[in-house]
């Protein structure tokens, strides 16, 4: 009884990042109470998966799928070990061509390949759950994919803007990454070149960003523009299919998601705006105006 404890203990915290890990927690847009807590670790790769996406030009549904998937193998968490040499979110293996391990421990690569294999199965999109995730990893176990889709078609719906307004994170610093150049070294990473070129940054420097480069540019210093990140949404469809609205709050959501990781202390989109101890609340500007960026404010 005492081994079987102390198991639980371990994968309890796991699971949740430890005691005292900043938390996310996402609620549903239909106003039907149901949430789903995780951590900032988690919450940053969930980002990941949902914006390289996106960016594909896949549906929600694909996205739900990947993050369904991505919960089952890894919990979110971009590990080094699995069974044999299975490795990262979706355990992708190079011995069966998913990759090297460098490729494969990158979590934008790790989601492009699932959504390069997901789009190769005949009408994914409306196949249960279990069954086109399976398609995909060729699972022994191919059941379990199915107990994360609550979860996932909740973040889903957040991740791709639709659900404005319903994902939130405590947003506490970490201790050395992050300010401007960092979130938008993290932006070209999920989302690709064309969502800084309308901001007029200077993306020829950010075009292959690494943690490590990450990191170092936080430590620059030196931040373009000070501390404020404003990125324009460009007023057609979202690639989901939705409006630029959509787009918005993809974007504004992305950011509240990687709080903790950049040093985002604030985001403001729509009337809307986000801090770490207040959430979501009115901002008291005028819809129509702001609503035409999004504006990330990061720590010093």
């Amino acid at each position: 009884m005492v081994l079987l404890a102390v198991a639980g203990y371990l994968v309890v915290q796991y699971v949740t990042g430890g005691t005292g890990a900043p938390r996310c927690t996402v609620v549903s847009g239909k106003g039907d109470g149901a949430s789903y807590e995780f951590t900032a670790e988690q919450a940053v790769n969930a980002a990941t998966i949902s914006a390289v996406g996106t960016s594909r030009g896949m549906p929600e549904r694909a996205v739900t799928i990947a993050l369904a998937t991505a919960l089952q193998e890894s919990a979110l968490r971009n590990i080094r070990y699995g069974d044999r040499d299975s490795l990262g979110l979706f355990q992708q293996r190079p011995s069966q061509g998913w990759g090297t391990e460098k490729q494969i421990m990158d979590p934008a690569y790790a989601a492009g390949e699932f959504y390069d294999h997901l789009a190769e199965v005949p009408g994914y999109s409306r196949l249960p759950l279990t069954v086109a995730a399976q398609r995909v990893q060729r699972s022994g176990y191919p059941q379990a994919y199915a107990k994360h889709e609550p979860d996932a078609t909740l973040l889903a719906a957040a991740l791709t803007g639709r659900a404005p307004a319903t994902l939130t994170c405590e947003g506490r610093p970490a201790p050395e990454h992050g300010g401007p150049d960092a979130v938008r070294a993290a932006l070209v990473r999920d989302f690709g070149h064309d969502v800084l070129q309308q901001a007029g940054a200077d993306v020829s420097a950010l075009s292959s960003p690494s943690p490590a480069a990450t990191a170092g540019s936080a430590r620059t210093g030196a931040p373009a523009h000070g501390r404020t990140v404003t990125i324009p949404v460009p007023a057609t469809a979202s690639a989901t299919g939705g409006g630029a609205r959509q787009r918005g709050w993809e974007l504004a959501h992305w950011a509240v998601a990687n709080s903790s990781a950049l040093r985002i202390e604030r985001v403001a989109y729509a009337d809307r705006e986000w801090t770490p101890h207040g959430g979501w609340r009115r901002s008291g500007r005028d819809d129509a105006e702001s609503a035409s960026d999004v504006r990330i404010r990061t720590r010093r």
